[in-house]
């Protein structure tokens, strides 16, 4: 079967809830530039929609790039194309690669998803949706298998031998119960710290405000890292296109060190 953009983006949006989260979303999710029609024979998987990322898509022959930070958000007028926008656009453009980005679906999707995902290398159990964002619950938490310190969790979730950025041990040796919210979810530890039932939280970066506070609930926390927090779900992604579908994928190591 012959794959275009058009294929691709109903493939996408039967696994993922593209569409249902665009009042809760910073950003369009789906298909953000187009080509010009042609068959869509290799995909490259990234993380984040920078020039370096292009660069290494097109070097390595991609017709197509999915990510999880596109190059469209909220503080930003689509209709406006100037500078670093301006660069981007015409760089696809000029390559004929087209750009697919998945933000908040691909953090709460329960089975492919960046949150699920880390649960799920914990082995964790008793899974439940944690988390609130604009309304939507966009996270999970659950039971770990056995208990487990923080640098026993971070050993498990480790992407290419990343370590965590952050590691704060306020609470007690061994954790039992989790909860995680990838990338910027820093203020869903207070979610945590009001659940009564959470040992650990994870996400990808701290806030300065939410340290204070998780020390004095007495809450271990856990910041892996925004990007290495959010290459679970792109990967997913690219196994899945490439087990459904087909298509010759490959993934771009893009580490932001943030």
């Amino acid at each position: 079967m012959k794959h275009t953009t058009k294929t691709l983006d109903e493939f996408f949006k039967k696994h993922l809830d593209i569409d249902g989260y665009v009042a809760a979303d910073y950003g369009p999710n789906g298909l953000q530039v187009d080509n010009d029609g042609s068959e869509i024979k290799k995909i490259a998987f990234a993380v984040d929609a920078s020039m370096d990322t292009f660069i290494a898509a097109r070097d390595m022959g991609a017709d197509a790039l999915f990510v999880h930070h596109g190059i469209f958000w909220s503080q930003e007028n689509p209709w406006i194309m100037v500078g670093a926008l301006r660069t981007r656009v015409k760089f696809l453009l000029d390559n004929n690669i087209a750009l697919y980005g998945v933000h908040l679906p691909l953090d709460a999707d329960a089975k492919l998803g960046n949150n699920i995902s880390i649960l799920r290398m914990l082995g964790a159990t008793d899974i439940k949706p944690f988390g609130m964002h604009v309304g939507k619950k966009i996270s999970f938490k659950g039971t770990l298998p056995t208990p487990m310190t923080n640098d026993e969790i971070i050993e498990k979730i480790q992407f290419n031998d990343n370590t965590a950025k952050e590691n704060f041990a306020f609470g007690q040796g061994k954790n039992t119960s989790i909860a995680v919210m990838t990338g910027g979810g820093a203020y869903n530890a207070l979610d945590a710290i009001n659940d009564g039932d959470v040992d650990v939280f994870i996400s990808g970066e701290l806030n300065h405000t939410i340290y204070i506070r998780a020390q004095e609930a007495g809450m271990n926390i856990i910041a892996g890292g925004h990007y290495q927090t959010e290459v679970w779900g792109v990967r997913n992604m690219m196994e899945l296109v490439n087990q459904e579908l087909g298509i010759d994928v490959e993934f771009i190591d893009m580490p932001t060190g943030m």
